[in-house]
């Protein structure tokens, strides 16, 4: 189990957890830094994924795109975490995930909620705060992971940041996204 991640997970889901509770049903068309998806369906994605890192980080099945949004990203979240308090969710690869090591699948993760909160608050002009620590841990990966991710379309093309930008300006150009996205 690696401390460092579980906690900035926990951080990081409980400030998109209180940022998502803040969104209004006026909000839900609006659209995301994440072109594919605008918030409600940003929002069925993180359900999703949820779910999917929930399974999978303990041996579980591939968990299938859900169809519909169902509002229920913050009790997925906390059985998300309750997962990775346990041991066996950072131990050997998951098959589901193409023999992945657990602890990236808990990066991935981690990823996901910084990213995604990071889309969600410019969507919506809510406040989203992401510290540097976890910036930084996220750049790192980010850079390590980005070909692959790349390749199977999980990461877009990479956005140009300035060297001298903040750490999670470079970590948004990284994984395809515009620091200076604005709806």
């Amino acid at each position: 189990m690696n401390e460092t991640t579980l906690t900035q997970m926990r951080t990081s889901a409980a400030r998109m957890t209180a940022l998502v509770q803040d969104i209004k049903e006026d909000q839900l068309d609006l659209p995301t830094p994440c072109s594919e998806y605008d918030v409600k369906g940003l929002l069925n994605h993180l359900e999703w994924g949820a779910s999917l890192f929930e399974s999978v980080s303990l041996g579980g099945e591939f968990v299938p795109p859900k169809a519909e949004y169902t509002g229920d990203l913050p009790e997925r979240i906390e059985r998300l975490l309750a997962v990775y308090e346990q041991p066996e969710a950072w131990q050997g690869e998951s098959e589901a995930m193409g023999g992945l090591p657990k602890a990236v699948l808990a990066n991935m993760a981690l990823t996901d909620f910084v990213a995604h909160g990071w889309d969600l608050s410019k969507a919506t002009g809510l406040e989203y705060e992401v510290d540097e620590e976890t910036a930084a841990a996220l750049l790192a990966f980010a850079e390590q992971t980005a070909p692959t991710a790349r390749e199977r379309g999980v990461f877009g093309a990479e956005v140009p940041v300035p060297d001298d930008a903040p750490t999670m300006d470079r970590f948004l150009g990284v994984i395809g996204r515009d620091p200076a996205w604005r709806p």
